[in-house]
């Protein structure tokens, strides 16, 4: 299969995976052929990558961190909750919502479980979703992360536990603001910047109001915007004063976002966010921690379409664990525009004077 933006989809390609709708239910599944019509809907919702079926990149797989089942079940557990919370009135101080400990605790038991049977996982978040569904993807994502990180730093399954928690509900805070903030696409005016920072605290409240989920966990709501220097909110917390959960999810956090699409900008590669994540280490973020969590993210994806300084596209086709940035290219078209006879792979590691200079 081979990814590849939207722009370059074609009526006739088939879909190689699914595309899934906010609730993490299927959209459109593997093996739909494209037309104009979906398209066009499609790029109207906000996707804008695609996997399709190709016969000369067949038998490459992108791994995925978990299974797509436990990616819906997990998707669709955030969905019901963070929907439910954002209609529903807080009563004395506490927001009604039964069996949340439980409930996200066999979530994220199933992500760790998907985890763990991988060996040295690296992170391909290969779910495209259509962008309404953002919020609910994005906290799986970050959980996904967390995870991965948690098991390189050798967490006990206490530790993963609330850490994972954490993560699956940092952003639940967000249920609590107008609606007309959660679908803003322009600058916050300073009066709303001021109310979207709330989140912080409201989730905090949220989750600390659970009898069964840890208070750490909903530290990780409260801290995951400090940042190392000081200069976060809501405390302005400095270095080891953020707790290391916190840490952790505010980087994983910031990485997905970096790499996902917004309404006001195109998605960032990975290898751009990686690049932002080590500029702002010991600023915003623990060095120490970036670069764990950058041993564990695949910065050109397997089937990711590139184009090399030579002018030649090709597909990643392998990546070196030990040349991240240098992986196997498949060449699909030569610099003059011509198909070679039969594809052909080079090493960019053995190809000094060969670059990726564009994702396709």
């Amino acid at each position: 299969m081979r990814k590849l933006h939207i722009h370059s989809a074609k009526p006739g390609d088939k879909l190689a995976r699914a595309i899934f709708q906010e609730n993490g239910n299927i959209l459109l599944g593997v093996g739909v052929e494209l037309n104009e019509r979906f398209i066009m809907r499609l790029t109207s919702l906000g996707v804008d990558i695609l996997y399709i079926d190709d016969p000369m990149t067949e038998d490459l797989e992108p791994t995925s961190a978990i299974q797509d089942n436990t990616r819906k079940l997990a998707t669709d557990a955030v969905y019901k909750t963070m929907s439910t919370l954002i209609d529903q009135p807080v009563i004395r101080g506490r927001t009604i919502a039964p069996e949340m400990g439980r409930s996200f605790r066999k979530v994220f038991g199933d992500i760790m479980q998907d985890l763990i049977t991988r060996e040295n996982v690296m992170v391909n978040l290969t779910n495209i979703q259509v962008a309404d569904g953002y919020l609910f993807q994005h906290s799986v994502n970050v959980a996904i992360l967390a995870g991965i990180m948690g098991l390189a730093k050798g967490y006990n399954r206490n530790q993963l536990e609330e850490l994972g928690m954490g993560a699956l509900l940092f952003d639940i805070g967000m249920t609590r603001l107008p609606k007309e903030l959660l679908s803003k696409t322009s600058p916050f005016s300073s009066a709303e910047r001021i109310a979207m920072e709330k989140h912080t605290e409201e989730g905090f409240n949220i989750i600390r109001a659970q009898h069964d989920i840890s208070l750490l966990s909903a530290h990780c709501a409260f801290q995951h915007h400090e940042r190392y220097n000081g200069s976060g909110y809501p405390r302005q917390l400095k270095g080891d004063a953020i707790h290391e959960y916190a840490q952790i999810i505010a980087i994983a956090d910031v990485y997905d976002a970096l790499t996902s699409p917004r309404p006001y900008r195109k998605r960032h590669t990975p290898s751009e966010a990686i690049e932002f994540l080590f500029a702002a280490g010991n600023t915003y973020f623990e060095l120490e921690l970036i670069k764990t969590f950058c041993k564990h993210i695949s910065i050109y994806p397997v089937s990711t379409t590139v184009k090399l300084s030579s002018g030649q596209i090709g597909v990643v086709a392998l990546n070196n664990p030990l040349a991240l940035h240098r992986p196997i290219v498949r060449i699909l078209r030569e610099a003059d525009g011509t198909t070679p006879a039969a594809p052909y792979q080079i090493d960019l590691k053995d190809q000094n004077s060969l670059l990726i200079i564009e994702e396709l």
